[in-house]
């Protein structure tokens, strides 16, 4: 399975969001400017974090995007379905039912094989996700990294 590169950016935005001061907010141009982004682009994803509760939006010269909840309450699964849905990636079309190979019909009344060895995958995959938050990922930063963070996100 392969998600779109802006699962990454708002991975990483949310992260270096749960950086911040309690309160305090960044700009897309400043997530944008400092991972480097298209701004535009960024803002428009940005806010699929905010219609899935993730982010909350302000407006104004001081507005911008800061976490809506605590980050022990925002799991790293929460963000990619925000991002990418929670469709399962595998779709069976039931080809053993076609072709020279056909199975007859009273043959495929269980499901296939391989579809449900690809949903266990899939629900495994969601539920090491869902076992992790964004308090989680800062645990596992260096003690530097959050006010390195809000240096350089804030300088400019």
């Amino acid at each position: 399975m392969k998600l779109p590169v802006s699962t990454e950016w708002l991975l990483h935005c949310a992260t270096t969001l749960a950086q911040l001061e309690p309160g305090a907010t960044a700009s897309a141009a400043q997530l944008a400017d400092y991972y480097d982004l298209p701004a535009p682009y960024l803002a428009k994803q940005l806010q699929a974090l905010v219609r899935a509760g993730v982010l909350a939006a302000t407006t104004g010269p001081r507005g911008g995007f800061r976490l809506a909840r605590p980050a022990a309450d925002i799991t790293l699964l929460r963000i990619v379905e925000a991002v990418d849905g929670a469709a399962p990636p595998y779709e069976c079309r039931e080809i053993r039912r076609q072709g020279r190979g056909a199975l007859p019909p009273e043959d495929c009344r269980d499901a296939c094989v391989l579809a449900a060895k690809m949903a266990d995958a899939h629900r495994a995959w969601r539920d090491s996700l869902r076992g992790v938050t964004l308090a989680d990922i800062l645990g596992e930063l260096p003690p530097t990294a959050p006010a390195r963070t809000r240096s350089r996100l804030m300088a400019k």
